[in-house]
């Protein structure tokens, strides 16, 4: 009897898989110009803290579908110990903040929130006091993968399979 052992995906490749899984749902949402890949995913680091996506939008894109498919992403890193990020910029080219990752999220509904202006734009957790992305970071991220795949980087093999190859055979 030969038995088959199932191989485990490796912490990078889960990482990738569900950021590709966002790619896909982002990219189908009004309001999206851009996303990114950023951070230590976009580089050879072994195993990753988190998977960090810009998300680059029009001053009036509704973040709310955008803020759950960020929400399903950070579930998914969670269940292998691992976190998520989706920071977003305006269509100026501008870090304005991350995806809020609160189910509601509005003025006054969570007393630790230190969004800056809770609730002024729905789902935009906007603490730039926390945390601020370099303007040529946002500019020229390592990886663009929408509207068009652009590298800045040279990249792991890992990510040209799964997230470069994933996003090309959508578009």
């Amino acid at each position: 009897m030969v038995r088959h052992q199932r191989i485990q995906p490796t912490v990078r490749q889960r990482l990738l898989e569900d950021a590709l899984q966002f790619v896909r749902t982002a990219s189908r949402l009004p309001g999206v110009l851009c996303l990114a890949l950023l951070g230590s995913l976009a580089t050879a680091k072994p195993e990753p803290k988190d998977v960090d996506l810009l998300l680059t939008v029009t001053d009036k894109a509704d973040l709310t579908p955008m803020a759950s498919a960020a929400r399903r992403l950070q579930g998914h890193a969670q269940s292998y110990n691992r976190g998520a990020d989706v920071f977003v910029a305006d269509p100026q080219g501008h870090y304005v903040g991350r995806l809020c990752h609160w189910k509601r999220c509005a003025p006054g509904v969570r007393a630790s929130c230190d969004a800056l202006h809770c609730g002024r734009r729905p789902f935009l957790h906007d603490d730039l006091a926390t945390i601020q992305l370099a303007a040529d970071l946002v500019l020229q991220p390592p990886l663009e993968l929408l509207p068009k795949v652009i590298r800045r980087v040279s990249l792991p093999a890992d990510v040209e399979t799964i997230l470069v190859r994933g996003v090309q055979q959508v578009g």
